[in-house]
């Protein structure tokens, strides 16, 4: 969700460079692997940080994520996503599948097919349009109300489901619903919204 907000704009040379790389990860290229790190590790140690919470565990995740991305190169599908893309959303789920782990809940498994997510690429004029993006989702975020920001955070950074969120929160299942439905059409209608 955040991802899709924040990079509507692809750079098709990194995208391009990280499908080369896995394609060489695939014959057994070592080299390939610490392009598509150097590339990405910073973007995903921040996501697992923000969802983890701490460095040791976000250096882990990040291990296990480029652990599997050398592992399953041959599987990546060019049809469903980004390489980027991919190292998101193995990233995201590894970090909630620890928090679930220490929270002694049942994990699942992405080793399937990546998803379709838009590339986050961090090619210099990207990074500018990015970094704008971000923080108009960063002001639109601080503009909701918490009943509204929080459920949303809760979702995204922890992996809760809406019955999760209202059992933490103390809120009936339908207005945590409500309340997610009402905060995504505002960071929508704040995010359409042309910059001065």
């Amino acid at each position: 969700m955040w991802l899709a907000v924040l990079s509507t704009i692809a750079d098709a040379s990194l995208a391009d460079a990280d499908r080369f790389a896995l394609q060489r990860m695939v014959r057994g290229d070592h080299a390939a692997l610490g392009e598509v790190y150097d590339r990405h590790a910073r973007l995903l140690y921040s996501l697992a940080l923000r969802i983890v919470g701490r460095q040791p565990d976000a250096e882990d995740v990040l291990q296990e994520v480029f652990t599997q991305v050398w592992r399953q190169a041959a599987r990546y599908d060019t049809a469903r996503g980004t390489v980027a893309g991919w190292l998101v959303v193995l990233t995201r789920s590894r970090a909630l599948d620890r928090l679930r782990r220490e929270r002694g809940e049942a994990t699942v498994d992405i080793d399937g097919p990546p998803v379709d997510v838009v590339d986050p690429g961090t090619s210099v004029d990207l990074q500018l349009v990015t970094a704008e993006q971000a923080a108009r989702v960063r002001v639109a975020l601080e503009a909701l109300p918490d009943a509204q920001r929080v459920p949303l955070e809760l979702g995204y950074y922890e992996g809760l489901s809406q019955s999760a969120i209202a059992a933490r929160l103390g809120v009936p299942l339908g207005t945590i619903k409500t309340r997610m439905r009402q905060a995504l059409l505002r960071l929508r209608d704040a995010l359409a919204e042309p910059t001065p």
